[in-house]
């Protein structure tokens, strides 16, 4: 594994912040249970306004109540997000001030630890409500990476992720881990895994609304260095388009058809030819309804605990490809797009 400069604190135990972690865990119940309710089911009218050219990737259809619920629950998980942000300042702090000890702890034999990456401007307390979700089907070997929310680069941070991912595996005495990364958090693990790491120790990367073919919006601010890397024609995003013949990683997209970040949503989808990639549309989400919705959150613990199972996406779309036993497939078709309607609650 790649060994560059440590720029910080270690901050990957997973109950380094207890007082920060409880803080967090109360009030993602709160936010939970505040911002819960409220089902989409099958829409159908007016074309999404990023209706993608892959015939794979089927097309979104919405009525105008559709848009306003999704809006309506994008903008109660800001607050509920807002809410929390505090408490994983705290947590990083804690992490500095009190790091962890460097020996071992015990690792649950039928379980590979889960390495939480974050995204632009933001903190591990995006994940709150996932990591409540994997503390009550047992998994507690839960390990953030705290990066630096608006510098450096993605190769550097990923590069970073790789001596994280080390210090978890020498920790815990792990034969690999699992990596969940939200927005730009999902395309430092796909680089990491993909050019880094190639399977060696990183079984599963998990991204949540992540523009793995860039985002329009980040045209708007491509003047700082870390957003431009997010624009379509970014060098990033080619690279990451090009030859991955060694790369063994299984890859998990879920993106969400009204994700106002992710410029078109479609984007939020992972197709390549050398990758053995699932992308799941989940109808109705924003950005930050992904790793707080509720059916999102429960598929993917019953993923990172079951392994080798590919997460129940419902039934496909008409002309929709279906997923391929793992092993089964060949290069040229081990991409997968399933679409599914799904309760979006908190």
């Amino acid at each position: 594994m790649a060994a560059l400069p440590e720029p910080g604190p270690d901050d990957d135990a997973p109950h380094t912040a207890s007082v920060a972690g409880c803080v967090a865990d109360s009030v993602a119940g709160c936010v939970a249970d505040s911002v819960a309710g409220g089902a989409v089911g099958s829409v159908a009218g007016g074309v999404a306004p990023d209706s993608p050219a892959d015939p794979a990737v089927p097309r979104t259809t919405f009525l105008p109540a559709d848009l306003l619920r999704g809006s309506i629950r994008e903008i109660a998980c800001l607050a509920g997000h807002l809410a929390l942000y505090p408490t994983g300042l705290v947590a990083l702090g804690v992490a500095t001030l009190f790091p962890p000890p460097p020996t071992a702890h015990v690792h649950n034999a039928g379980q590979l630890p889960v390495v939480l990456v974050h995204g632009l401007a933001d903190n591990r307390s995006i994940f709150a409500v996932l990591r409540r979700a994997l503390a009550r089907t047992g998994m507690s070997d839960v390990h953030p990476f705290d990066h630096n929310p608006l510098g450096g680069d993605v190769r550097t941070k990923s590069a970073l992720l790789d001596r994280h991912i080390a210090r978890v595996l020498a920790r815990t005495g792990a034969p690999g881990v699992h990596v969940v990364g939200h927005s730009l958090g999902g395309l430092i693990a796909r680089y990491h895994a993909q050019f880094l790491d190639k399977g060696a120790c990183v079984r599963t990367v998990v991204t949540l609304g992540t523009p793995h073919s860039g985002t329009t919006a980040a045209q708007l601010l491509r003047a700082h260095p870390l957003v431009r890397e997010l624009c379509p024609d970014s060098p990033v995003i080619a690279e990451l388009a090009g030859p991955a013949p060694d790369c063994t990683t299984r890859f998990v997209a879920y993106w969400g058809d009204l994700d106002p970040f992710v410029i078109p949503c479609a984007s939020g989808a992972l197709r390549h030819p050398d990758l053995d990639a699932t992308s799941v549309r989940v109808r109705g989400a924003g950005h930050l309804t992904l790793p707080a919705c509720r059916t999102v959150v429960s598929e993917v613990g019953e993923l990172l605990t079951a392994p080798l199972r590919v997460p129940s996406a419902g039934p496909a779309a008409p002309g929709a490809p279906t997923a391929q036993p793992a092993g089964k497939s060949t290069r040229a078709d081990r991409t997968t797009t399933t679409t599914k309607d799904t309760p979006l609650a908190a």
